[in-house]
């Protein structure tokens, strides 16, 4: 076993052990830092694929911008966390459900590149790290992939939003489609009021 075998065994298992407390965490500050390790440590592996580029974009997006905007978020909102795993067990087998779906969906999608792998596979792999290889591999070979995980994040943020969205009493709430109806009659009222001339001090006395 070289150096660069070993390297990926480390960055691999403490992906894995990262990734396993991101989801078992009971603090979700804890959780968003060990999801921030996870990330560095699959940016490390893929240094040692040479694709330089997907892992300084790895890094910059989702630890630099991504994650900052999480723990931000998780911080500034008053989760009440007791109240939330009360309903964990009866949510668990739709959330299992769904689960399994998108497993089975990424591997119908991956396990083909497995079974038929491409002869040109390695004269890619030696210029994945460039930008434009990059595009022609994503929008061209893997373009079905690249759509399946436009969809599974799209559902991300739909259930993100939606675990947030809270009515608060001190909060104030309009309908946006009450606000697009209005006109200008409902917001403004002219009145016509008479004139009336302020008399200047001492003006009655010299008449």
């Amino acid at each position: 076993m070289d150096f660069k075998t070993a390297l990926f065994y480390v960055f691999a298992l403490v992906l894995c052990i990262a990734a396993l407390r991101t989801i078992t965490a009971k603090n979700p500050v804890h959780a968003a830092l060990f999801l921030v390790l996870s990330f560095f440590s699959a940016a490390g592996i893929w240094m040692l694929l040479k694709a330089e580029f997907l892992a300084i974009v790895l890094v910059l997006v989702y630890v630099g911008a991504v994650m900052v905007l999480f723990l931000f978020v998780v911080m500034m909102l008053d989760i009440d966390i007791a109240r939330m795993r009360e309903g964990f067990w009866q949510s668990f087998p739709l959330a299992a459900t769904v689960g399994v779906i998108i497993v089975l969906e990424m591997a119908a999608v991956l396990l083909r590149g497995f079974w038929s792998p491409d002869q040109q596979a390695p004269a890619a792999a030696a210029t994945i790290g460039g930008t434009k290889e990059l595009g022609l591999q994503i929008f061209t070979k893997y373009i079905f992939a690249f759509e399946v995980a436009a969809v599974v994040l799209l559902v991300a943020i739909i259930a993100a939003v939606a675990l947030t969205l809270r009515r608060r009493k001190d909060a104030k709430y309009f309908s946006p489609g009450d606000a697009v109806k209005v006109k200008a009659a409902d917001r403004l009222r002219v009145v016509k009021m008479q004139a009336e001339v302020e008399r200047a001090p001492g003006a009655d006395s010299a008449q």
